[in-house]
This record gives C-alpha cells, structure tokens and sequence, in this order.
C-alpha cells in the first residue's frame, strides 16, 4: 500500500497544484516511485495523452515532476464548462456527454466516484507515494453531499491533508481557522498542518500569525512558502490569466492573444510569451488591441459562443482591419475554426445555433456533430510560406482535441502533415497572401526550432535580424520543477511531513 498526502486549500487558486507538483518533484528526487493524483479536475486547459485520453493539465505538470508519462488514472474525471452551468463530462480521458451542474452534482458524480476508486486501486499498487491534490475547498456546505475530490477522498484512503491558504489575497488567517471550523470532527482530524502560501518578505514578521494559528486550530504551521516568480510552469485554468498582465515583458515584437470567454489551452502561447525578444498581450476588449505584430486566435470549448461574442463585441471587425492592412493572424483549434468562412451546428452540440459565419479569412468551413478527436500527433511542416519565409521543420510534436469536420475550398494550401497512429493527412492552411495561417495542433509552439522560425519571420518584416533559437523548453521545464522542488523543499518542514505520512 502507497503513502499518502493530500493538498486542499481554503479556497480555489491558492497554490494547491504547484505545491503537489513540488512535493511530486521532491519525492521523485528522493528515489520514490511517486504519483500524483486529483479525483475531479474542472479545466479548460487539457492534454492528450499517448493513448488519446484527455485529462487536466495540471496533473500533467506533477507527472513529469514525478518522472512520469502523463495517464489519465491520475486524473479520471475532468469536467470542461461549456457555459451556461454545464460541463463536459470527461470520464477516464474519453467524453460521455454534456451536464448540467444540477445533473452533475446531484446524480452523477457519486456514480462516477466509483471509477475514481478503481483508479486510485491501480495506482496503489503501482507506486509507494500518491501526492493527492482536492480541487476548490472541502467546506462548501453546499456541495459537501455529492463531492467526490475533497474529504470523500481524504477519507478513503485515511490520507493525511495539508490544508493550504494563499496570503497574497489577504485573509488567510480567518480562512484557515473558518474552513477548520466547518468541517466534520473526523475531517478536522484528517488535517495534520496548515501552509501558507505566496508570502511576500520577512518571515520573521509573520511569527505571532503562526503562533496564534497553532494555538487557535492544534494543528502545526507546517511551513510559510514564499511567493515564487516566474515559475515557468504551466498554469492550470483561465484563472490564471487573471494574474496575467495586459502586456507581459518588453520586447521587439508584439504579440496579441485574443481572450475569450471560453478560451482554452492557453499554454499553447507560453513559450512564445517566454522569449526574450517578445512582449506578450492577452487581449479582450477592441479598444485595448492597438498594432500588434501578429495576433493569435486561442482554442474554445465553445467556438460558436466564442465567435459570436468576438462579432458582438467589435474584435472580429478590429482584427479584420488589422488583416486588411497586412498583420497577420494564426489561429489554433477553435480559434481555426473561426477563420474558415462558416461554422455548422445542425445537432446544436455546442450552442442553439444552426449555422454561424465565420471570418471568411481561410477557404473552409466545419461542421459539428460526431465524436472528438483527441490524439497526440507527429507534424511535418512542409512548405509554410509565412510572410515571405519559408519554414520548413520535421518531426515536431504535438495534440489534438477538438470536435467538427472540416471542410477545404479547392484552393486550398496545407502546408504540414500530420501523423497520427491511424495513418497522415494534410494539416493546416495558409491563405493566399500568407497572412493567415491556422491549425489543429495544440502545441505547435513547444516546438523551439518552429516558434524561432515565426518569430524571426515577424523580425524581419520589421527590419530586425533574426535571432538564432537559443532555448531548450523542456530543458528550462525541467529546472523549473527542481527550482520549485528546492524552494519548497527549503519552506516546509519536511522531517515532519514524512513523520505525518509515515504515522498515515
């Protein structure tokens, strides 16, 4: 039987996901055949693993903290809104429908519990550590009945918790001691210490908080972690992009990214918003876009939503005029799709809508209805005339997840291919005037020598010598898990955490 430690937090976004990536991380590093695990991911950002599963991001983020290939055992329910109080369900990485949170919450979710623990059964026999990450708060009064990630969990596996507050936003005290005194004398008992998250200077400072806190709740302040910048780790939902700047960095080229109301897989734009010669916008009024150098059109787990708001609100007519005076304009996934000339809805699988037009920027239209593709992918980028630059690169990696087929015009330009286990097909399209580009892979971008060869085309229209590709990401990835592993590692006090696991 595994060990077990299980991070809830007072509220959402209050560090849970970076610290069980740390702990994943640590473990790792001490020689432990170590697993991540969260019951029930809500995410909009989500990955495709080698078997085309789909699953929440974060958790990928801990498998490869831990040394792991991503599975979807470590994460087996991954609910996607789609609006209006409804989700995707996502069961073991494949779709089984769309619900609404009354339907969810209130009939489905304890039926889905049962292959959570079948989950949990596999990975305990597998590994010796399973670091275990609840989602939300495990005090909503409201939601405690049917909740299958928090204390339902906790009390499974009788798993220690490290109840976690973030001091950035203020009022951690009152919302550590408040969460301790809505919980269940058995849950209460399941806390074995309380971790402050995101401080900012003197620790010293914060002894009479820790004091108080110990005195108040008997639960030991395992530790104070500081708040760390630029972890260079990917976030695991839009709610991050809060935290984001409206320009991030300074740098010879401006770059926009559209912000949706349902945009999803923002990742894809990380490492582009990671180089040094780039400053970085996510963009979602008309008035804030200005004259970037390029703009990127993100994924959507609504695109038909997604696009009538872009109408509605200005911005398709303000990047269209951005088009017309020769900006150019890539778009993944969803954001693809809005490119073509129309988007088709006849089952309404994503909206009441029977049809929408799209921006009439690329010769093609798709139609919604069927099943989802989800597959990682391997891309040949053949004959990408992008602004007078020919890129050409082989063996790039990435993955897709997306709904519709889509349909080409007989003018047409596919400039990759992409291989999939179940055979190659033509990827992409270009517009005549190499302007507009889009794709399906999420991804794409990961690839360092491919994203160097755009950003140097964008150099060069603007009369700038291109710079050579200077980056390794997945090198730089890795140091940023040991980079955090050590902050952490520094921050908690670690003797008394394998204390607590080993008392478990």
């Amino acid at each position: 039987m595994a060990n077990y430690i299980m991070m809830m937090g007072t509220s959402s976004h209050v560090g849970k996901s970076i610290l069980a990536t740390a702990l994943c991380r640590i473990f790792y590093q001490e020689g432990r055949r170590v697993v991540p695990f969260k019951a029930q991911n809500m995410a909009l950002n989500s990955y495709v693993t080698k078997d085309g599963g789909e699953m929440g991001r974060a958790q990928v983020a801990q498998a490869e903290a831990a040394g792991l290939e991503p599975s979807v055992d470590m994460n087996p329910v991954l609910l996607k809104p789609t609006g209006n109080s409804s989700s995707q369900v996502v069961l073991m990485g494949k779709p089984v429908g769309n619900m609404s949170a009354r339907e969810y919450h209130r009939g489905y979710s304890l039926k889905a519990f049962d292959i959570v623990k079948k989950a949990l059964e596999r990975l305990d026999k597998e590994y010796d550590t399973i670091v275990i990450e609840g989602a939300g708060s495990p005090a909503e009064v409201n939601l405690k009945a049917n909740d299958i990630v928090n204390m339902r969990v906790a009390k499974l596996l009788h798993a220690p918790v490290l109840l976690i507050a973030d001091i950035d936003r203020g009022g951690a005290l009152a919302s550590l001691v408040g969460t301790l005194e809505l919980l269940e004398e058995e849950e209460r008992d399941l806390v074995k210490g309380l971790v402050i998250n995101k401080f900012r200077g003197d620790v010293s400072l914060l002894q009479p908080a820790v004091d108080f806190l110990e005195k108040k709740t008997g639960k030991l302040v395992l530790g104070i972690v500081p708040h760390i910048e630029q972890m260079g780790i990917d976030d695991e939902d839009s709610v991050s992009l809060e935290e984001k700047q409206e320009m991030s960095g300074e740098g010879d080229l401006q770059i926009a990214v559209i912000r949706t109301p349902k945009i999803s897989n923002f990742t894809d734009f990380d490492c582009i918003g990671g180089e040094a010669d780039v400053a970085l916008s996510y963009i979602g009024e008309p008035s804030s876009l200005g004259t970037p150098d390029l703009v990127m059109l993100p994924g959507s787990k609504n695109t038909t939503e997604d696009l009538l708001y872009l109408r509605q609100s200005g911005m398709e007519a303000a990047i269209k005029k951005l088009v017309a005076g020769g900006t150019p304009v890539i778009g993944i996934c969803g954001g693809y799709q809005m490119l073509g000339e129309s988007i088709m809805d006849p089952e309404h699988v994503e909206s009441s809508h029977d049809s929408v037009q799209g921006f009439g920027l690329l010769p093609m239209k798709t139609t919604f209805g069927g099943g989802k593709l989800t597959a990682q992918v391997e891309v040949d980028c053949h004959c990408l005339e992008f602004l007078g630059k020919q890129i050409r690169r082989q063996g790039m990696r990435g993955y897709e997840i997306h709904m519709g087929q889509t349909e080409f015009f007989s003018e047409a330009v596919h400039p990759m291919i992409v291989h999939r286990s179940s055979g190659e097909q033509p990827e992409g399209l270009l517009s005549q005037d190499g302007l507009v580009f889009g794709t399906y892979v999420h991804g794409i971008f990961d690839n360092d020598e491919f994203r160097r060869d755009i950003l140097n085309a964008l150099r060069c229209r603007k009369g700038l010598r291109p710079l050579k590709n200077a980056r390794n990401t997945q090198a730089e990835k890795q140091h940023s898990y040991d980079r955090l592993a050590a902050v952490v590692r520094e921050s908690l006090d670690m003797e008394k955490l394998r204390q607590i696991m080993g008392e478990a």
